[in-house]
C-alpha cells in the first residue's frame, strides 16, 4: 500500500504546477474513480476478447448457436482447446449453452457481445512496422 501512497504523493506534486486548489483537485478526481468491481468485469470482458480464438468463435455464433462439435471446424482446434475458450466466454457471462442429449450449443447470450465485436473491427488500428 505504501507504494500506492507514493504514488499519489507524487501525483499531487506533479499537481501542484498544474493547478491552484491541490486539495480540492484531487478530491474531485478521487470521486470520478469507478468502482472497483465495474472496472474489474469490464477488465473480464476485455480479457476474454483479447484472444483471436474467443473472437473468431463470438464472430461464428453471430448468425446463431453452434455446437461445440462445429466450433472446432471453425478454431480449426481440439475440442480441449475449444473447451477451454468456451469456458472463458462462458465465465464472463459473454455466451450461454445448453445442453441437448449430448451435444452442448452455444449462443450469444446478449447482444452487447456483438456490439463489441463491431466496434473492435471499426477502430482504425494502424499497422504495425
Amino acid at each position: 500500500m505504501s507504494s500506492d501512497n507514493d504514488a499519489l504523493e507524487a501525483a499531487c506534486r506533479s499537481l501542484e504546477g498544474v493547478c491552484d486548489d491541490v486539495e480540492g483537485t484531487v478530491d474531485a478526481l478521487t470521486e470520478q474513480r469507478p468502482a472497483e468491481d465495474r472496472v474489474a468485469t469490464q477488465a473480464a470482458v476485455f480479457g476474454a476478447l483479447a484472444n483471436e480464438h474467443r473472437v473468431r468463435i463470438l464472430e461464428a455464433l453471430r448468425d446463431g448457436e453452434r455446437c461445440a462439435c462445429e466450433l472446432q471446424v471453425v478454431l480449426e482446434a481440439p475440442q480441449s482447446t475449444v473447451a477451454t475458450h468456451l469456458r472463458r466466454l462462458r465465465e464472463t457471462g459473454l455466451i450461454k449453452g445448453r445442453k441437448k442429449g449430448k451435444w452442448t450449443y452455444y449462443r450469444i447470450a446478449d447482444t452487447a457481445a456483438l456490439e463489441l465485436l463491431d466496434i473492435g473491427a471499426a477502430v482504425d488500428v494502424p499497422e504495425s512496422d
